[in-house]
């Protein structure tokens, strides 16, 4: 069997792809796995990272809404296809599975055209260009939200690393604040604005940080490698204020932390509801609002809070988070709503869905 998974760009489209590819290779160590991408994708160091085979096609970049640029893609698209089509026809595929982003569009024009079986994955509420109309041609689309109006949806979360889906915070707290100098008995907010950081957060965070630490909360914070802070030193006797420029060890962090005050992105609220760890969500105030959908079932279910990018102040995180951090019976009922919501198992549920598309091919 061969599979070729669609979903370069960035890491919200990679990840989960990479998950599938992971759970694929666990069911069957024999499956073929192609990743299509791009030139300026991040799929051009991670996947070859994760001993996966990249296909790179021509980008083709989608506008969000309907534009007067929108009459030009069927002509810009047509290389990119035939490109598409080339890797299906090469590897054989026996489905190919989108995950949005530049090469998901061109990656469904080409499997419909050669009859492959397709499975679509959504990770944000609100899914974009390439999987509406991917859920066209297939009855098999996996969601993240039980909120999602897509065409055919399944809720079945987001397919996440291992070492997330099967993180024990509980049981890995000591050696998780231990590999970063924390305090084992103190508790702790991690802060991070993804990837490349949020300098919303990070300015508000250093400038309340002081207050935090003599409300015996210590902090680890992810200021984004591209972001500078003033110096700032640990008063003496005082919980410990730790920024870094990037963690590459997210299991860890989760571990160590009992609160989290970050961006909404799709990824990051499925791996804090897989982990059970509460959340102070902050949506990006630009794009088109997804954000604020992605976390807006987690916070009804009690797993989160939710504030504007524009209300986030060092007011509202002593009012808001402090109370939470502070209480140890209310950290442990968001902790349970957050986990109650989470989904694990996504990464098996999506393998089982490109089965069910290949069987139903074939018959």
């Amino acid at each position: 069997m061969h599979v070729v998974l669609a979903g370069g760009g960035t890491a919200g489209h990679i990840e989960p792809a990479l998950a599938l590819a992971d759970a694929l290779r666990r069911q069957d160590p024999t499956t073929g796995i192609t990743a299509l991408g791009t030139e300026r994708g991040l799929e051009t160091r991670l996947v070859p990272e994760r001993g996966y085979e990249l296909a790179l096609i021509p980008a083709v970049p989608l506008p969000r809404r309907p534009t007067p640029e929108l009459i030009t893609v069927p002509g810009r698209l047509r290389g990119t296809v035939k490109a598409a089509e080339q890797v299906l026809e090469r590897t054989k595929a026996d489905a190919l599975v989108g995950f949005g982003g530049y090469v998901a569009l061109p990656g469904y024009l080409a499997a419909k055209r050669l009859g492959v079986p397709i499975v679509v994955h959504e990770a944000n509420a609100r899914p974009g260009l390439a999987n509406r109309i991917g859920a066209r041609y297939t009855r098999y689309v996996g969601v993240a939200t039980p909120d999602s109006k897509l065409r055919h949806a399944r809720y079945i979360g987001i397919p996440l690393r291992r070492s997330i889906a099967a993180l024990d915070r509980g049981a890995a707290r000591a050696e998780a604040r231990a590999a970063f100098g924390l305090d084992p008995t103190l508790p702790t907010l991690l802060v991070s604005g993804g990837s490349q950081g949020a300098r919303r957060l990070n300015e508000v965070v250093q400038s309340v940080a002081p207050t935090l630490q003599r409300s015996g909360i210590q902090i680890l914070h992810a200021v984004g490698p591209k972001n500078e802070l003033p110096p700032t030193d640990n008063m003496p006797g005082m919980p410990p204020y730790l920024p870094v420029p990037y963690l590459d060890r997210m299991d860890l962090a989760y571990a160590a932390a009992d609160m989290m005050l970050c961006r909404a992105g799709a990824m990051t609220v499925a791996e804090l509801s897989a982990v059970g760890l509460p959340a102070a969500y902050v949506p990006l105030p630009i794009g088109n609002g997804e954000q604020r959908l992605n976390a807006q079932p987690v916070v009804r279910a009690g797993g989160g809070l939710l504030v504007d990018d524009a209300e986030l102040t060092a007011q509202w995180l002593m009012e808001n988070v402090v109370p939470v951090l502070t209480d140890p019976g209310r950290l442990l009922t968001m902790s349970r709503a957050a986990a109650e919501f989470g989904r694990r198992d996504a990464d098996d549920l999506l393998v089982a869905m490109v089965y069910e598309a290949i069987a139903a091919g074939r018959g």
